[in-house]
């Protein structure tokens, strides 16, 4: 992580549906490199924030950059040096393994020759040359979300944001998952994802906690346990909520 370059920078976001405050004056900044987690519960405003720095959403105010652009005049942009995984898997689960692969890899602009050889690693790295010609519905939900999050950093972008990326697998999996992330963290991609387990935010460089549209703590795992004189980060957020 680089402390001294931030990829991420947010002034004051305020993202309003009608009379309905979703962000409320968020402000925070994500470095280079950092796994970056957002937390809260369902509802908590995690995923509207997260849609618009993807560009997907535009704040009702607010300075905000992402990837070193300026958010409401460089979206497109941005898309090109971020990658996505959203809640609901955004693979297509008529079309085979391979064909999902070679899809968002033209998406995201690679070439031919480009294509063709992550196409094979990837397949090689995630074990999934046997099943390669098999339709994503076919599959595991633990492979698919792996396989989901290889595909959102095939171009290696300078940020991926994750959805809650690992709700519904099971334990062996999380853990599986998790350990992919440190390797992209490790390759120079900033990870910034949103989550309501709260034993994942201990595999976090910082998390933010949010609450009813607002943040209510932000800091290290261990920061955060200090200054709540908490055991873990359950512990943290119970006393937050209270």
């Amino acid at each position: 992580m680089n402390k001294e370059t931030a990829v991420i920078r947010v002034r004051d976001l305020v993202k309003k549906f009608g009379k309905f405050t979703a962000n409320d004056k968020l402000c925070f900044d994500v470095y280079e490199g950092e796994i970056f987690g957002f937390l809260g519960a369902n509802g908590a405003g995690k995923t509207t924030a997260l849609r618009i720095l993807c560009g997907l959403s535009l704040p009702t105010s607010g300075e905000i950059s992402v990837a070193g652009l300026d958010l409401y005049s460089n979206r497109e942009r941005i898309k090109k040096r971020i990658g996505y995984m959203s809640q609901k898997f955004s693979l297509y689960e008529d079309l085979k393994v391979y064909e999902n692969i070679r899809l968002y890899a033209g998406i995201y602009g690679l070439s031919r020759k480009e294509i063709k050889q992550r196409t094979d690693e990837l397949l090689e790295t995630l074990e999934l040359e046997a099943v390669r010609n098999k339709r994503i519905a076919e599959l595991p939900l633990g492979w698919r979300q792996k396989l989901a999050f290889s595909v959102a950093i095939i171009h290696r972008p300078r940020i991926v944001f994750l959805d809650e990326p690992t709700g519904g697998v099971d334990p062996i999996t999380r853990r599986q998952f998790w350990d992919m992330i440190y390797q992209a963290s490790r390759d120079g991609i900033t990870v910034f994802v949103t989550t309501h387990y709260m034993d994942e935010a201990e595999y976090c460089d910082r998390v933010c906690i949010m609450e009813a549209g607002r943040i209510d703590a932000i800091g290290t795992p261990t920061e955060l346990m200090e200054e709540y004189k908490a055991e873990n980060m359950d512990e943290v957020f119970i006393r937050i909520a209270r």
